[in-house]
């Protein structure tokens, strides 16, 4: 099974508004809510692509009912801790002239509900992959990463870490399966700018030499390029197609990748399948979809699920 983790799930109400003013009424042409979270994100798209997997982390309110309940309408398995103070974000995405996006504080965390979400990750077995993606919440301890993989270190879960700086470089010790960080956040590790996937290639191996296994690198417009733990390296640029919206791309990338990899036991296919449902989701206005994903696949000449 697949297993994804979000620390501070979201409802995100994303609306539209002709000429947004400041200091007056405003009112919206659109409105749009959805479940949000980067590992919700793997979870949806995995849906779509056929594969289940269980979303777990904390929620909490009237809010986290509802995240669980449009989990639920998507066929979403969940198994979510429900914690007593506070309740899960609500992210305001006001799409005018310009985006703005305010997002909400999240719930109250306790150590009990993290020994709760301990208790569940100790019946993962070497057949399970865990996806740990996005930031934690400051009433979390800043080790969370690290903590779940030193608990989960001899189990022989695949590991798969999406996250920045010392969260992610914490865990590259217990030679998590995957890493996804993109150009950007790569270089901001080492304190350089990357911009094309030759500049990218030497950092990558310093992150594979660290102890990931496998390193994908998200470029956006330039692509993305995956350093295997067999030696290969696959690049290749992003296929052709409009973007129309960012927000999830790099989520679906590693869903595809997972969904790729699973089905086809090939890094190339797994990259590949990886580079199309970020695309897919990119070129949508909601998130990648089997039809989507499919269509670019073919483009490559690459399977399709």
């Amino acid at each position: 099974m697949i297993y994804t983790c979000t620390f501070n799930p979201s409802l995100d109400y994303i609306v539209s508004v002709d000429g947004f003013e400041t200091g007056k009424v405003n009112r919206t042409n659109e409105e749009l809510l959805f479940p949000g979270g980067k590992g919700i994100n793997v979870s949806l798209v995995l849906k779509n692509l056929g594969f289940e997997s269980t979303a777990l982390g904390f929620m909490a309110g009237f809010t986290g009912r509802e995240i669980v309940r449009l989990l639920t309408v998507q066929d979403v398995r969940s198994n979510f801790i429900m914690v007593e103070k506070g309740m899960s974000r609500i992210n305001v995405k006001l799409r005018s002239d310009q985006e703005t996006e305010i997002n909400g504080m999240g719930p109250s965390i306790e150590q009990n509900d993290i020994d709760r979400l301990y208790g569940q990750l100790a019946r993962l077995t070497e057949e399970d992959t865990l996806v740990l993606a996005g930031s934690i919440p400051a009433v979390m301890p800043e080790s969370m990463y690290r903590d779940i993989c030193e608990r989960l270190k001899d189990v022989g879960v695949r590991i798969v870490v999406d996250a920045t700086k010392d969260l992610l470089m914490n865990v590259l010790e217990y030679h998590p399966f995957l890493i996804k960080p993109n150009n950007h956040e790569l270089g901001e590790i080492y304190g350089v700018t990357l911009n094309t996937k030759e500049e990218v290639v030497p950092y990558a191996r310093r992150l594979q030499q660290r102890g990931a296994r496998n390193v994908l690198i998200s470029m956006a417009g330039e692509g993305a390029l995956l350093i295997a733990e067999d030696g290969d390296v696959f690049e290749s640029d992003p296929p052709k197609g409009k973007v129309k919206n960012s927000v999830g791309a790099g989520d679906s990338m590693v869903a595809g990748f997972i969904a790729g990899f699973e089905k086809f036991g090939s890094y190339e296919q797994a990259f590949f399948s990886g580079l199309c449902t970020g695309s897919a989701s990119a070129f949508s206005d909601n998130l990648a979809t089997k039809e989507e994903v499919n269509a670019l696949l073919e483009s490559f000449g690459k399977n399709s699920f």
